[in-house]
């Protein structure tokens, strides 16, 4: 990992109509942090935990990561006209948080495939899930993102709140995934707060409707998706049909049980008044940042 480059820092208020329910908080911020990962460690099949079901499944996300922040990206940037100042500068944090998360899933996607891995069947999915959305209306491809946004702060909310899902995983790995949470936390309000701003006309039950529904249809083919793909990658280490089906299943609902554990917070998206910063995760940000500096 390479050493911490001065931190450029986005600083902004309040965001968001306080008539509209809750916004992103004042003090919360976005840091670019410019690093680099697993250069010069060596590949390893089984970098999770040196357990295939861990890798098959972080490594079937981190192969859908490229594609899918490209998109999160450009809906974001396509329902950004007339922001305010504080949230116009909130996007422009989210986007180079983006892009450099897509150059490490990139690197750790070739580490992978120098083990072994054929990521091709992920890729594709991905490719064609996005072709699905070109030509839908802007509100559209952004409540699209907006879930999938609270997917990856779900995600990083319990990778960082509990060590045991990295537990024995290659150092450079870890602090990867360490490092993507980190930033996932941080911007985890700015999807939000853009739909916010960008259907700022509509009646209030119009858009928790739309965003709710949206909700549905993206955690069934995530779900779906996201379980292919690592069944898939499973395959190709010879753990095939129900043996894989049960291994996956276990580490997905009982142990570490990413699923469950998040499932609350899930749940909590269909609140009428909902807000990413509803759980404010500023300390547990502080204490994960700490174990990125260098010693």
């Amino acid at each position: 990992m390479s050493a911490i480059q001065p931190l450029s820092l986005v600083s902004r208020g309040a965001l968001g109509n306080p008539s509209q329910g809750a916004t992103t908080p004042a003090g919360a911020e976005i840091h670019v942090r410019d690093l680099r990962f697993g250069r010069s460690e060596a590949p390893q099949r089984w970098g999770l935990a040196e357990d295939p079901v861990a890798t098959a499944w972080h490594t079937g996300l981190s192969a859908t990561f490229p594609r899918g922040e490209a998109f999160f990206i450009e809906s974001v940037k396509a329902c950004r006209e007339g922001a305010p100042p504080a949230l116009a500068a909130a996007i422009g944090g989210f986007i180079r948080q983006e892009i450099n998360h897509t150059r490490e899933h990139l690197a750790f996607n070739r580490l992978a495939m120098a083990t072994g891995y054929d990521l091709s069947r992920v890729d594709a999915r991905v490719d064609q899930l996005i072709g699905e959305t070109r030509g839908k209306p802007p509100a559209v491809n952004l409540a699209i993102t907006m879930a999938l946004e609270h997917f990856t702060a779900m995600f990083a909310h319990e990778f960082l709140a509990n060590p045991r899902h990295f537990t024995g995983a290659a150092s450079e790995a870890a602090a990867m995934w360490r490092w993507h949470a980190v930033e996932e936390l941080e911007h985890k309000g700015v999807a939000f707060d853009t739909w916010r701003h960008f259907t700022r006309a509509w009646p209030r039950r119009r858009r928790w409707l739309v965003r709710s529904a949206m909700m549905l249809l993206v955690t069934r083919k995530f779900l779906a998706n996201r379980v292919g793909d690592a069944l898939d990658l499973l395959d190709q280490d010879s753990i095939h049909g129900w043996r894989a089906k049960a291994r996956l299943l276990h580490y997905l609902v009982v142990r570490p049980g990413v699923l469950r554990r998040i499932f609350p917070a899930w749940l909590a998206y269909f609140r009428p008044g909902f807000h990413p910063w509803h759980r404010d995760d500023r300390a547990l940000i502080a204490a994960a940042e700490r174990d990125l500096r260098p010693a």
